[in-house]
């Protein structure tokens, strides 16, 4: 298990190039360029935010969870550790972090896992995966490099924390986040960021309150 490292980061909010609100439970798309560096703050703590990173010249290389995790024998993200993508190639490297452990394991929530982990009833929740495949069809961005639902694969889940049990099972429970904690990354390629800002309500992932989420982006100082 990762022992957390707490790296602040020497960005100037005021210099950056963009800097916006996603709402709680909204997906979010952006282009990042490589040597830019992209943070992402959990406004107000404990909110799970479902992301994934496509190559911007060719979406089939994207990140992998596997590789991810077998190339730095780790299961959880923190600063310094390198996103891979399904090619071995790196994507972003974590360079500032304030929370000091990302999932990697536990997914993307859907109408079908809603029904399965918790009850009939709740097919129709809103959830990641009806939010990526909403930004699939929506954002400039995604039409532009042609991402469709089959694109989806597994995604990072900052903030969440999804502990592995001793028999290899998986818990979601109270994250480990707080108001105003982030993570920074920086592009070694350019990407395209999709996030889901999670509306689950069913487990404690966001504390059962969903709320918004603040990203920003500098150029290379």
């Amino acid at each position: 298990m990762n022992i957390p490292v707490i790296q602040e980061s020497t960005h100037n909010p005021a210099q950056a190039v963009v800097d916006e609100i996603c709402p709680a439970g909204e997906p979010w798309v952006r282009t990042l360029k490589r040597g830019q560096t992209f943070r992402i703050v959990d406004l107000e703590g404990n909110q799970a935010v479902d992301t994934l990173f496509f190559r911007a010249e060719d979406p089939l290389e994207r990140y992998s969870a596997a590789d991810t995790i077998r190339i730095q024998r780790q299961l959880y993200l923190g600063n310094g550790s390198i996103l891979y993508s399904n090619c071995g190639n790196a994507m972003l490297t974590i360079v500032a972090d304030t929370c000091g452990r990302h999932d990697t394991l536990g997914g993307a929530c859907s109408a079908e896992s809603n029904t399965t982990r918790y009850a009939l009833e709740k097919y129709p929740m809103h959830n990641c995966r009806d939010n990526f495949l909403h930004a699939l069809a929506h954002e400039a961005d995604c039409e532009r490099i042609g991402l469709s639902k089959r694109d989806l694969s597994s995604n990072i889940n900052f903030f969440m924390n999804v502990p592995v049990t001793e028999a290899g099972g998986l818990e979601f429970v109270d994250g480990i986040s707080a108001p105003g904690k982030y993570v920074e990354m920086r592009a070694e390629m350019d990407v395209l960021v999709l996030i889901s800002n999670c509306p689950q309500l069913n487990n404690p992932c966001n504390a059962y309150n969903p709320t918004p989420i603040r990203l920003l982006v500098w150029d290379p100082q």
